[in-house]
């Protein structure tokens, strides 16, 4: 194996993604962008890299020197993708949410697990010196025992034809943004729910699209810990993590973005401390890190199973806010191989317009 591994971007990047592989450089370069977008196709044209059409996907992945690919399209493209990136013995590095149904999800593993190949979903958030701060202060007692999580996460999409608008995409707020309030409870918590309500609030006629709006969830896990979130395609842009403890609370803003400084502040018995985090690439840090778990030959996380269980958490606070009832969460499967098929509990699955 070589110490570089070559990746096809597959879909739709920001400069940002194109700009991480440079960064990434000790292991990792980018040889090949599929693509249906012009400006992706320019930008990586100025970085000389070789630029396949949509249709010619298969063709790429069959390259000698792509070891991996990189899925940045939209959610309910990324399943059939994955599979065929295993097929052709390529790992995947897949764009969160995993896709749009745990039964989506359960097929890539399987393919993924078939061809002997990786699977890694990119919650950058692992990678957000922020977050990995508060977490140790968690886990060392800082704040006592966590009792509630708390998250606001909201951004403006007014592009009507911003695929995050659109049902048949794998559009909505949860998949978009609750995932990753998703990902960060069960992660401080160390823990999986055991239960969900939620309400949404329908799109706005004046951004189009037919998906939620809004929405606003709360998830009981086990000994009374709580967490609750809410989701927004049409407000002041936000991104507040809070973390309420028994003896003190750790309030985090810029929790959620990319691109921005993060405020971590922590209070307790009326005093507070304040560290603030600059911005840093943690597009090229997750990248870095996929390359050196496949040249290792060790499995990544986040991964593929922790992909598909926050897609079955989601479909579960969409059925809540649709039947307008809570919604009890099976216990999870805690084998690290795919959970077998059977029919899901949590019934109809993705209905993010309700």
């Amino acid at each position: 194996m070589t110490h570089q591994i070559g990746y096809a971007l597959i879909g739709t990047a920001d400069s940002a993604v194109l700009a991480a592989f440079a960064e990434a450089a000790i292991n990792s370069r980018l040889v090949a962008v599929v693509s249906g977008d012009p400006q992706t196709h320019a930008l990586a044209g100025e970085s000389g890299v070789a630029v396949y059409r949509q249709d010619e996907f298969r063709d790429c992945v069959q390259r000698d020197d792509v070891n991996a690919v990189y899925l940045a399209l939209p959610t309910s493209m990324r399943g059939d993708a994955a599979v065929e990136a295993a097929r052709a013995r390529v790992h995947v590095l897949c764009d969160r949410p995993m896709a749009v149904t745990a039964d989506e999800c359960r097929r890539m593993l399987r393919a993924c697990q078939t061809n002997h190949v990786r699977l890694m979903i990119a919650y950058r958030l692992h990678f957000h010196s922020a977050h990995r701060k508060l977490l140790e202060l968690v886990r060392g007692g800082a704040i006592g025992a966590v009792k509630t999580l708390g998250s606001d996460f909201s951004v403006r999409v007014e592009n009507r034809e911003d695929f995050r608008r659109h049902r048949r995409l794998g559009g909505g707020t949860l998949y978009d943004l609750g995932v990753s309030c998703i990902n960060t409870a069960r992660h401080v918590l160390e823990a999986e729910p055991a239960q969900v309500m939620a309400m949404t609030a329908r799109a706005n006629s004046r951004f189009g699209g037919d998906v939620d709006e809004a929405t606003v969830a709360l998830i009981r896990f086990p000994d009374d810990r709580l967490a609750h979130f809410h989701t927004s395609f049409g407000e002041e842009q936000s991104a507040m993590l809070t973390v309420f403890g028994e003896d003190g609370l750790i309030r985090l803003a810029g929790a959620y973005h990319a691109h921005a400084p993060a405020i971590l502040e922590v209070v307790r018995g009326g005093a507070r401390e304040e560290l603030r985090f600059e911005p840093a690439d943690q597009f090229a840090a997750e990248i870095e890190y996929f390359s050196r778990c496949i040249l290792d030959s060790r499995p990544p996380e986040p991964s593929g199973l922790d992909g598909l269980r926050d897609v079955r958490i989601v479909e579960a606070i969409y059925r809540s806010a649709r039947d307008g009832r809570p919604v009890t969460l099976p216990r999870p499967d805690p084998s690290s191989r795919v959970p077998p098929d059977r029919p899901e509990t949590l019934g109809e699955g993705h209905d993010p317009s309700r």
